[in-house]
This record gives structure tokens, C-alpha cells and sequence, in this order.
């Protein structure tokens, strides 16, 4: 993976008419712990039994207006590896991991499978995406205290949620600079200092 230490935009200010330079020097991706979609289309990891409901209503994961339900399933990293070749992630930050808490079995989706050949890249065609089966790693489940973690660090999560966030940050080749594990700000560990 190539990364730069940073990157000029050339950008046209729209009040002044000038042309102007802009220095990114980090890109964060920002990641749930599992995937979720508001409308149609094809998800394939997409869950319709009792640990997708279990995803949506632990994370409240309903439409703000609306209150639709959205969709959820497992992390599906063809996607997450597809939005960091377009974005050019330098670092993610990994949200709403306490959601998969108490959960036996904890799945993430390596590459798909499609009319007998796997796909470890994202299909540029609906059609084809619709076509596609996920196939899984899967680590077994884990339950932590958000503020036990908060208070003694990293290191006080369950080794299986480490390997997951490990796992990840491997698959993608970026490091992780945050983890929330709890809804509240205070609930965020910060692996890695970004200002």
C-alpha cells in the first residue's frame, strides 16, 4: 500500500476566485464494528434473523426522522477495503464496538463468493453484487465493561475483540487511532494521537 505523509489538493476558493493549496496530512476512516445500509439494494452481509435485530436494536439503529429500521449485518471489509482505495484511509477509527458484546460468535466478511470464484473486490455491478455470498472469518463473542475499559486501557478488552480490531487493521494494511467502546465521548480509546 502506498501512503503519503501529505497530500496537496488544488482547490479554486469560490469567494476570492483563487486558486489554492491544501495540505491533508492524515485521512481517517470512520468504521462501525459492523455494517448497517438505510434503503434497496443488495447487502450481502446483511442479516434478516435474531443477531440482526440484536445489531439494530443495540446500536439504535433506526432512521433519525424517519425511525425506519435500517439494515445490518456483519462487517463486510470488501466494502470497508473498497472505500479505502477510494479515500485513501491512513488510519480508521473503529465506532460502536460495544454493539457486538454478548454475542457467541463475532463475523467479518473476507471476500465474497460469486458464481464459483471469489471477489476480493467490490463489484462495480448492482447485478452482480446481488449475485454475491459473503465468506466469513469468525472469532468468538466477548463482553467487556465500557468503563472498565475506559479506565484501564486496550489492553482490559477481551483478547478476542483485540483480535477482531487487529484482524481489521491488518486486512485493511492501516493502523487503528480510535475504538469506541460505548456511546459516550469518554468511551473512546485513542491508540494513536492524530493532532
Amino acid at each position: 500500500m502506498f501512503q503519503m505523509k501529505s497530500r496537496y489538493i488544488k482547490f479554486i476558493d469560490k469567494l476570492s476566485g483563487k486558486t489554492r493549496i491544501l495540505c491533508i496530512n492524515e485521512v481517517l476512516g470512520i468504521v462501525k464494528a459492523y455494517t448497517t445500509r438505510v434503503g434497496t439494494g443488495p447487502v450481502p452481509t446483511e442479516l434478516e434473523d435474531e443477531p440482526g435485530e440484536y445489531l439494530r436494536e443495540k446500536g439504535g439503529e433506526f432512521g433519525t426522522v424517519t425511525g425506519r429500521p435500517r439494515r445490518c449485518g456483519w462487517l463486510d471489509l470488501v466494502l470497508v477495503r473498497y472505500s479505502h482505495r477510494i479515500n485513501g484511509f491512513t488510519g480508521i477509527a473503529i465506532t460502536k464496538l460495544d454493539v457486538l458484546n454478548g454475542l457467541d460468535t463475532v463475523k467479518v466478511c473476507m471476500h465474497y463468493q460469486c458464481n464459483g470464484e471469489e471477489v476480493h473486490d467490490f463489484p462495480t455491478s448492482m447485478k452482480k453484487l446481488a449475485q454475491c455470498t459473503p465468506v466469513y472469518k469468525e472469532f468468538p463473542g466477548w463482553d467487556f465493561d465500557p468503563e472498565e475499559v475506559v479506565t484501564k486501557g486496550f489492553k482490559a478488552l477481551p483478547e478476542a475483540a483485540r483480535q477482531y480490531i487487529k484482524f481489521i487493521s491488518d486486512h485493511l494494511e492501516v493502523p487503528v487511532y480510535l475504538v469506541s467502546v460505548g456511546p459516550a465521548r469518554h468511551q473512546t480509546l485513542v491508540l494513536k494521537e492524530l493532532f
